[in-house]
């Protein structure tokens, strides 16, 4: 037999449920501007109907129900959508650092420009042209020390600028080795946290988007698995469990980063980087306490990290192999064949006292001639009537003063024109040219790919908006909704309150 007062336990669930309906709803409102907030709603459940099921169960014609009740509050988030996500901010992790790096080369190897190399070798093969034209002139030899001097000068500008942008390149790499291990930190303390909470049957929504934000920032570094471990305990189904952070590699094994509470450490390798060496790797210590190192050839070609070793420079077989050594390595190379050359015609003259040329260009330190150490010789600095600008036969002994023969002054102008073996058969500007028109075409290649994933991460944050994240207009009819169930609930108890009045009040008076 059903009880007198079942229908106030019924309704009085229906408030409760409601009730908890309407507080959830205020929650997402409070957080519709809450970064990586998912909204969250209350999973209604139908309570077990009367009778039970038994032997001693009495029976009835029907079954009744016993209300409603909040089986759970469950966050709204799509987990393809989320992989999707991390996998676009991987991409743009990479190409995003590879634009800024190239971008940033680009504003050292301004070309054309009036203050660039191009300009400065325009201006010295004019001033030697004019200096054939006046060999015995003072003033035209002082201009072509000076503008040797701001040939040298823009080689070496160039070549400092670049290690030094390769420097903070470095600098931004152990930079973001520490983010990325203060991220597997914070994980592996909300798995801890998560772990202590979900075994008591509750979900915490908010614990899980405080973990999927670091797990988003983590993925902009590195290419990562997510996986997740069950709590135990009398944990609800849908509870997500402790999330293992894998970093995926390039021959299909994985490193776990985060297991559990516990939380590994990337370093690089070596520690401390070097320009000249370039970088060898990572260094892991997983989880359980044992290390690894991973050498850059096996790191998926994704994520900002890779992006900034590949700029940084990695290290080869005959040194450092990426983006600022190679760019550094040519300029060596184009000073080196343009110094060599210049000089072998330079030796090939006399200068205005007669005298065999010497070496036109030397390196600061006395060492092989560099994009960083070109300078032009101490001596011609000094005296620029040591200029060989005659062409003078230079195997006599005999000093020869010949101040009107200016044919080797013409001939040092027109290596301008020389093809350079050693510049694969290029002359110095044609050569240079080329290598401005190759970080062109890489910058355009960067900045195409910047925009066209950070176009598809949009996309894909989008539709993950439209899933997880809070509507107002949507909320305010919830709202709405979840009321009328409250008052309408609440309104039954009142008419079960009056007929149970009737029943206690009213039954058993008779002939009044």
């Amino acid at each position: 037999m059903r009880s007198t007062f079942m229908g106030l336990e019924t309704n009085k669930r229906g408030l409760y449920t409601q009730q908890s309906a309407l507080y959830t709803t205020g929650h997402n409102i409070s957080n519709a501007n809450t970064l990586g907030y998912s909204r969250q709603r209350v999973n209604m459940q139908a309570t077990p109907g009367f009778p039970g099921v038994g032997l001693n169960t009495p029976t009835m014609p029907g079954f009744l129900g016993t209300g409603v009740e909040a089986g759970s509050i469950q966050r709204i988030r799509d987990s393809f959508i989320d992989q999707q996500y991390r996998q676009e901010a991987n991409k743009l992790g990479y190409w995003g650092a590879r634009s800024n790096a190239i971008s940033q080369m680009e504003d050292i190897l301004t070309e054309p420009s009036q203050y660039g190399l191009q300009k400065s070798l325009s201006e010295f093969w004019q001033s030697l042209e004019d200096l054939s034209v006046n060999p015995e002139n003072g003033g035209a030899r002082k201009v072509v020390n000076q503008r040797g001097m701001a040939v040298a000068d823009s080689f070496k500008y160039m070549y400092n600028s670049l290690t030094e942008i390769q420097t903070n390149i470095g600098q931004e790499i152990e930079i973001g080795a520490k983010d990325v291990n203060s991220l597997l930190k914070q994980i592996a303390d909300l798995n801890r946290q998560i772990s202590e909470v979900e075994p008591n049957g509750y979900l915490p929504n908010d614990l899980y988007d405080a973990r999927d934000i670091l797990i988003d920032q983590l993925s902009e570094f590195f290419p990562i698995e997510v996986s997740y471990e069950k709590s135990g305990g009398r944990a609800l189904a849908i509870a997500e469990g402790s999330a293992t952070i894998s970093l995926k590699m390039k021959d299909g094994s994985k490193v776990n980063l985060v297991q559990g509470n516990s939380a590994g450490k990337i370093e690089t390798n070596p520690a401390s980087l070097s320009a000249q060496e370039g970088i060898d790797g990572l260094r892991i210590t997983r989880p359980n306490g044992t290390s690894l190192e991973v050498n850059h050839s096996n790191l998926l070609d994704n994520g900002k990290m890779k992006s900034l070793m590949n700029s940084f420079g990695v290290s080869g077989t005959d040194g450092p192999e990426g983006l600022y050594p190679d760019m550094l390595e040519q300029l060596n190379r184009m000073a080196q064949e343009f110094a060599n050359a210049f000089n072998d015609i330079h030796r090939g003259g006399r200068d205005l006292n007669g005298n065999k040329g010497d070496d036109f260009f030397t390196s600061t330190d006395g060492s092989e001639i560099t994009a960083g150490n070109i300078t032009v010789n101490e001596a011609i600095q000094k005296d620029p009537s040591l200029i060989a600008a005659s062409n003078a036969d230079p195997d006599s002994d005999d000093p020869i003063k010949e101040e009107g023969n200016g044919n080797n002054a013409k001939r040092l102008a027109g290596m301008q024109f020389d093809e350079l073996t050693g510049l694969d058969n290029a002359t110095v500007q044609s050569y240079f040219q080329g290598l401005i028109g190759q970080l062109g075409v890489d910058g355009q290649q960067a900045a195409k790919m910047t925009y066209n994933t950070a176009t598809l991460l949009g996309a894909v944050e989008h539709r993950r908006a439209s899933i997880s994240s809070v509507s107002l207009d949507e909320e305010m009819t919830n709202m709405i909704q979840f009321q009328q169930a409250y008052n309408a609930s609440a309104r039954m108890i009142t008419v079960i309150d009056e007929t149970l009045d009737k029943i206690i009040n009213g039954m058993g008076v008779v002939g009044r």
